[in-house]
């Protein structure tokens, strides 16, 4: 029996530079949020107008997001990675289904805020045909909800199973862990719809950004 036919199978190893992902995934959400929460005009009552907005900057965002949740399908995968055998099945599970689920919400979310923003460009000039023919159409109210009711929560229960493997397994500092849990939190219980939710929703990209430099940092130096 030859030496290569006795050794043991080796398990495939993602490579260094995957772990980059989580950095393309938070650097090209925080512009879209950035972009989609200061293009947009407020009503006299508070509520921000998609219809009414810098649709170039708009357009630019949501066009940002599918490469966005790309990313964060190769983040999920570093961390596995990263996890290896010493990933639990039972918060694997919810953190793989979570993290899953928002990037399906986030897509859905963007294509119906893309396509308000889309009818809009062939409506003749002017607020009240604007405003009339939006009066009828929820989608802006569609899109807005889904990411920040059901998007952000996803968001939150991504980040509880995520902080809960890397405290078992002792992947991450246990500060970034208990960090995580407390924008989950947040995450979880903040109530409103994206522009109002305001700049909290940027917890979510930023604490992904803070893990994946962590772990760039270490693979570099253990290589």
């Amino acid at each position: 029996m030859t030496d290569h036919q006795s050794r043991p199978p080796q398990r495939i190893r993602a490579p260094k530079a995957a772990g980059i992902a989580g950095v393309v995934f938070s650097i090209l959400l925080i512009i879209s949020l950035v972009l989609l929460l200061t293009a947009m005009p407020t009503s006299a009552n508070g509520e921000r107008l998609w219809w009414m907005g810098r649709q170039d900057h708009l357009l630019l965002a949501l066009n940002l997001i599918p490469f966005a949740g790309i990313a964060f399908l190769w983040f999920i995968g570093v961390v596995r990675d990263l996890l290896g055998e010493g990933e639990d099945q039972f918060f694997a599970t919810i953190f793989l289904g979570s993290g899953l689920l928002f990037v399906a919400l986030l897509f859905v979310s963007a294509a119906l805020i893309g396509s308000v923003v889309m009818v809009s460009q062939s409506l003749a000039p002017g607020l009240e045909g604007i405003s009339e023919a939006y009066s009828r159409q929820p989608y802006h109210y569609a899109g807005s909800t889904l990411f920040s009711t059901y998007g952000i929560r996803m968001a939150g229960v991504f980040m509880i199973s995520t902080s809960t493997l890397f405290l078992r397994t002792h992947a991450i500092p246990a500060w970034m862990a208990w960090m995580g849990y407390g924008l989950a939190a947040i995450m979880l219980f903040r109530i409103g719809q994206i522009d109002h939710l305001g700049w909290v929703v940027l917890g979510f990209p930023l604490w992904v950004l803070l893990v994946s430099i962590y772990i760039l940092v270490v693979s570099y130096r253990q290589r």
